[in-house]
């Protein structure tokens, strides 16, 4: 929970007052009107407390003559940008996790400062604790409960639609890292259908269809079919449409939804194979993107499309030299069962370009090589021209790493199968590029971006600013923008 107040830093009585800092030719500064005895603090204790005001410092010391019980000295290095800002006052709610309330010290008055600091603060305010019960050895405390930001004076009305915008994008990336987080024998196909159900009751202009396995089978949509018949769990397919009656444009948005992936039967390698169960990031990421959407009453026609299935091995399996007939009527030999994702989204994507709307945009943890490409903490985005362009935009807009990728059409023949239309993998090399002009084979001239994140939607090593361990929600603040721009145009 986040509000405003235009109370004194001095006055609040918090469990923790946050102070940004940053790194100035001049020395260590204390962002925004803060009280003497923080600043006689930092310019006499910064060699002794190791305070450096870089990307990621947080410190946390004892408050005098302050009405608060602490004082949080969190560092935003040396440019303070909006990701910057965004950045270290997430790193400070991360850390206060277990405490009731915290206030927040604006650096400045700039209205994008103030969206930036909401965003962190609400960001950076996140555990997952479902699994552990009463009595738990487990070390992982709740989120930090209340944070205040501190204007200075009356809240204008722009500014409480900031932060009331905050408040729902934080929520909307909360619940899909929140689904990549569960357990996969908790959240599979059906099981995410339900959640989808419960996020969309009530909203106003939003409709959720439900395909089983059956009206799958009978749909044609071969390849979602063929990656869930190795499970117990049969696939399904969840459209979620929100449709406004003063829209003028419309968004689809296509997600893989692989709830588990084993590999199949070219089954993965066991180490780091329980991470695999992040497998559905993109589908949780459009689903959160579209009730986001509904809640902010954006006048804009969106469809969230989650291509949902469990990827095991069973006698009942896909095997490798299989030929899956795809919604369009592509044959597809599977060549590795474990390049199962571009199987699941070329299906819907299908379905989704029927419905022919203005751009569709995919998300997808579709490739290691884009882990190789761009490490863990950088998005790929690759399509058409003018949609690529529009994701980085939104995506620089909003904080969030992508990248744009080419799709050489001289790599397209990497792609022949001898005895199908298409073979599902070619060779390694380039093989996030493979995979996104596999896509593109069934888009048609429909603007279109794939965002691969493979890498940054779920992070297993280190917690970092706003960033927890586990689902990062990575790419909902970014879908967000680029709907919220087209729906200005």
């Amino acid at each position: 929970m986040i509000s405003l107040t235009q109370a004194a830093p001095a006055t609040v009585s918090v469990d923790a007052l946050v102070v940004v800092l940053a790194e100035r030719p001049e020395g260590l500064v204390p962002l925004g009107d803060v009280p003497d005895e923080i600043r006689t603090l930092v310019s006499g204790s910064a060699q002794v407390l190791g305070l450096t005001g870089a990307a990621d410092e947080v410190h946390r010391v004892p408050a005098h003559r302050l009405r608060a019980r602490s004082v949080v000295l969190t560092g935003a290095g040396k440019a303070s940008t909006p990701e910057s800002l965004r950045r270290a006052v997430g790193a400070a709610t991360r850390s206060l996790a277990g405490l009731t309330s915290a206030a927040v010290v604006l650096p400045d008055d700039e209205p994008e400062t103030l969206t930036a600091v909401a965003e962190g603060a609400l960001l950076g305010a996140y555990a997952y604790t479902r699994y552990h019960g009463q009595g738990s050895s487990s070390t992982t405390k709740p989120a930090l409960g209340e944070v205040q930001l501190l204007l200075g004076h009356r809240p204008t009305k722009a500014e409480t639609r900031s932060v009331q915008r905050a408040q729902v994008l934080a929520e909307a990336v909360h619940a899909a890292r929140d689904l990549v987080n569960a357990a996969p024998n908790d959240l599979y196909p059906e099981a995410f259908a339900d959640v989808a159900r419960t996020a969309t009751k009530g909203l106003k202009g939003v409709k959720i269809t439900v395909l089983d396995e059956k009206a799958l089978a009978a749909g044609s949509f071969g390849g979602l079919v063929g990656v869930g018949q190795g499970s117990a769990r049969p696939p399904r397919l969840v459209k979620v449409a929100y449709s406004p009656g003063r829209a003028k444009r419309s968004v689809a948005l296509v997600g893989k939804g692989i709830t588990f992936d084993s590999g199949g039967i070219s089954l993965k390698p066991s180490a780091d194979m329980d991470e695999m169960k992040s497998d559905m990031a993109g589908a949780a990421t459009v689903l959160s993107t579209v009730v986001a959407a509904a809640r902010l009453n954006l006048p804009i026609a969106v469809t969230a499309w989650c291509a949902l299935a469990e990827n095991m091995p069973s006698g009942t399996a896909q095997r490798p030299s299989d030929v899956l007939t795809m919604r369009d009527g592509t044959t597809v030999e599977v060549l590795n069962t474990d390049a199962e994702g571009r199987l699941a989204m070329a299906d819907v994507l299908v379905a989704a370009v029927e419905e022919t709307p203005d751009l569709v945009v995919d998300v997808a943890t579709l490739t290691g090589a884009q882990v190789v490409a761009l490490g863990r903490r950088v998005a790929a985005v690759m399509g058409t021209d003018d949609a690529r362009e529009e994701v980085v935009a939104a995506a620089t807009a909003s904080g969030e790493a992508f990248w744009p990728m080419p799709l050489p059409e001289d790599m397209k023949s990497g792609l022949k199968s001898k005895v199908a239309d298409l073979a599902n993998i070619g060779e390694r090399w380039g093989g996030m590029l493979l995979a996104g002009l596999f896509l593109a084979e069934f888009v048609g001239d429909t603007p279109w971006a794939h965002l691969d994140v493979a890498g940054p939607a779920y992070n297993s090593k280190t917690a970092y600013g706003y960033t927890p361990l586990g689902g990062t929600g990575m790419g909902v603040r970014t879908l967000l923008t680029l709907l919220e721009s087209r729906a200005e145009r």
